[in-house]
């Protein structure tokens, strides 16, 4: 896997944050992670397939795929990610031993055309460069069956004026040097590679739920 000096460098950078990172999603998040973790799962309206096919891109400490994977019994479920250090993390959190952990690049997905039902990437798209993203949306639309969903959510922008600014000061901190720009674009780079693109938003209206279908 031949990786650009940024993407290596920003590998590194999440091999170390993997100690602090679950800590800082509880500081950030308080009580909406679990609601969070619940509206994408319950959007994928798998109740009714026989052993589902799932693919979490960008999968971090695993928090997402794991609870895919506490859904659904009979599951295939596979957390994707560049960091080993995450990795490592999501297996410790495994204790069913039911998913499967791959290390790999979100802009080069190592699976074949059309084998997931769904495939998501959970508060992490933004945190790519531009090209990159948009190859990554490639990929999921590549791997995601025909009438499968691609599923991505997001942080909405804050409407009150000082934690607005917080959530802008952090993509410029963490996130690549066009985060900021690709949140205001809305659902137009989704709909430039989908033909059918939806928006919806959790309870709380902390995050948003795009919802992707290959036709």
């Amino acid at each position: 896997m031949v990786m650009s000096q940024s993407r290596t460098g920003r590998q590194k950078f999440y091999d170390v944050f993997s100690h602090f990172y679950d800590l800082f999603i509880r500081l950030h998040s308080r009580n909406y992670r679990d609601e969070t973790r619940r509206f994408l799962v319950d959007s994928t309206r798998l109740e009714d397939k026989a052993q589902p096919r799932v693919l979490d891109v960008c999968c971090g400490t695993g928090s997402v795929v794991l609870s895919f994977a506490e859904r659904f019994p009979d599951i295939l479920a596979i957390g994707y990610d560049l960091s080993l250090g995450m990795l490592r993390k999501a297996k410790r959190k495994d204790s069913s031993d039911k998913v499967v952990f791959v290390r790999g690049d979100a802009a080069r997905l190592s699976f074949g055309d059309d084998v997931f039902d769904v495939v998501c990437c959970s508060h992490a798209l933004y945190e790519l460069e531009g090209r990159v993203r948009r190859d990554a949306l490639l990929e999921m639309k590549r791997v995601v069956k025909p009438g499968g969903s691609v599923l991505i959510m997001e942080h909405t922008v804050p409407r009150r004026l000082f934690v607005r600014m917080l959530f802008y000061l952090r993509l410029r901190t963490l996130s690549s040097s066009d985060s900021r720009e690709f949140i205001k674009q809305g659902l137009a780079p989704f709909e430039e590679i989908f033909a059918d693109v939806a928006l919806s938003h959790t309870g709380s209206g902390k995050s948003k739920l795009i919802t992707c279908r290959k036709s």
